[in-house]
């Protein structure tokens, strides 16, 4: 794979560019829209729930900044991968390239904005006085696991796509109800030890209680909380290899 990667650079990096273009093409604030968009999401929600889930949460626009800056990503990757390889359909069947290129693409032009909304997370959490250390660097960790967590479910929806259609409106429910099963907005407080325990069969609510343990308690994760969120991407992206290997000689004949 790596190889290949080398060997196509130049295509990569000009559908990276592509991708980045487009999804700016004629707007006035271009990619400030990276920055805009979940900044007024944010505002929306604060003030929306803040008095209703709000009350007894130190730093509770943190708090809501953690579940939306890892949902938003994790969202705009996934649904930018699904749609990768029918959007490029007419590149792949004129051109022998491996098709995982595009998705790859799609990911990359989402970790950008992620990086971009991260600056302001940051500035954000400055502001609201974090306490700031060495512990932050610990949200590599989650990051990277996020990047093949998602690479690994973009690989299997785009095959899905490929050969169901339904597979788009199926997909919108589906984030829609992970959004609620996440407590991006809400606290785990009022629930029994068990049920919090369900929440961590939701990998994106795990990466998101990555970032609080780290940003607001200041701490770091369990060795076993280091080994579950691995677990996650690493089955993730297996999965979406393995559906990718087999369907691949498939997609021609679909698309």
């Amino acid at each position: 794979m790596i190889e290949k990667l080398k060997k196509n650079q130049f295509l990569f990096e000009e559908l990276v560019k592509r991708d980045f273009k487009q999804k700016y093409k004629r707007t006035v604030l271009g990619m400030g829209w990276s920055l805009l968009s979940p900044l007024l999401q944010l505002l929306v929600m604060s003030v929306v729930f803040k008095k209703f889930f709000g009350r007894g949460v130190n730093h509770y626009t943190i708090y809501l900044f953690c579940g939306t800056l890892v949902f938003s990503y994790f969202r705009e990757s996934t649904t930018g991968g699904m749609n990768a390889l029918m959007s490029n359909a007419r590149i792949f069947t004129k051109v022998n390239v491996p098709k995982y290129l595009f998705l790859f693409s799609k990911n990359v032009s989402a970790l950008i904005n992620f990086g971009l909304t991260l600056c302001i997370f940051f500035i954000f959490a400055f502001v609201d006085k974090i306490k700031f250390g060495p512990h932050f660097i610990a949200l590599i960790f989650p990051i990277c696991c996020l990047v093949v967590f998602n690479i690994g479910i973009g690989l299997i929806l785009s095959a899905l796509f490929v050969f169901f259609r339904d597979t788009s409106y199926l997909y919108d429910i589906f984030t829609l109800l992970l959004n609620y099963f996440s407590a991006i907005f809400y606290t785990l407080d009022v629930y029994t030890p068990t049920v919090r325990k369900l929440f961590l069969l939701n990998p994106i609510y795990c990466y998101i209680k990555y970032f609080r343990v780290v940003v607001l308690n200041g701490g770091i994760p369990s060795i076993s909380y280091h080994v579950l969120c691995a677990f996650y991407a690493v089955v993730a992206f297996g999965i979406g290899a393995w559906v990718y290997k087999k369907n691949n000689h498939k997609f021609l004949y679909y698309v």
